[in-house]
């Protein structure tokens, strides 16, 4: 392969530099399970009533489940339904925490990438809160020059932010990073949103180098835009067994759904121009 010279390093987030699957499945299933068990409702019914939520919300991610899900509108109207899942939310919560980390060398190979005086760019689904979160914990506020994200859900009528965060703001925000949102509805592989992002940055194509775990959103993004496009294959999550789980309540579409569910089956058409 010819070597290129590449200047900026445009990284996904999710399952390319941690393992996102296993932070969301952690922080959901007992969430879930208990959903489930309070209601007595089919699971198909109550799967079908967090889809609604994660949908409206345009993320899987969402804190205030509990606090919107059709399923526990009348258990909301008779108690204080965060202490009557407190059980769930601390469990959600130290289950998180367990598995929040980065990648084995992930920490290492970007200080090196970044010694070398190339700009490091993220860009990812996840909204602004929960990624800035996660890069402070990392440890990667000011290793990772730019964060691309959505901006962040309304939070609920009736629910005080202040009261469910346990540290002070600061302890969430990045001091170094510079923060920007893509926009609003924006889902990848959208080849726009990406070639916003290089003339934001002031980035040229033939110069830049993208890595993601997914071949349907990021690689054949990549690609179509004319970066150099690298994919993350340790950090495929589709086929563990509790990935069908996420499908079924995820905010995405159905034919987002049944694209990837092909790709996974059929295999992709064309091969990564590099492979980690």
């Amino acid at each position: 392969m010819t070597r290129k010279s590449v200047d900026t390093l445009i990284v996904d987030l999710d399952n390319t530099l941690f393992d996102w699957f296993a932070v969301w499945y952690a922080s959901f299933e007992p969430v879930y399970r208990e959903i489930i068990r309070v209601t007595g409702l089919p699971v198909d019914k109550v799967e079908a009533d967090i889809r609604l939520v994660h949908q409206a919300r345009r993320t899987s991610e969402y804190s205030f489940l509990i606090d919107e899900i059709g399923a526990l509108k009348d258990l909301r109207e008779e108690q204080d339904i965060r202490k009557c899942f407190q059980h769930a939310l601390d469990a959600a919560r130290h289950g998180r925490d367990q598995v929040l980390q980065l990648y084995p060398s992930v920490f290492r190979c970007l200080w090196d990438v970044k010694r070398k005086g190339t700009k490091i760019v993220a860009y990812t689904e996840s909204m602004a809160f929960y990624s800035a979160y996660r890069l402070k914990r990392f440890g990667l506020d000011g290793v990772i020059d730019v964060l691309f994200s959505p901006e962040d859900h309304d939070v609920p009528s009736g629910v005080s932010i202040d009261k469910l965060r346990r540290f002070p703001d600061e302890f969430y925000e990045l001091q170094v990073t510079e923060t920007r949102h893509t926009p609003p509805g924006a889902l990848k592989p959208n080849p726009r949103v990406l070639l916003d992002i290089l003339q934001a940055i002031g980035a040229k194509a033939d110069h830049c180098a993208y890595v993601g775990d997914s071949l349907f959103k990021d690689v054949a993004m990549a690609r179509e835009v004319g970066v150099f496009d690298i994919h993350a294959k340790y950090g495929e999550s589709q086929r563990r067994p509790e990935y069908s789980l996420l499908q079924r309540v995820s905010h995405w579409t159905e034919a987002d759904v049944q694209r990837e569910r092909e790709i996974i089956e059929n295999g992709n058409t064309f091969e990564p121009s590099a492979v980690l």
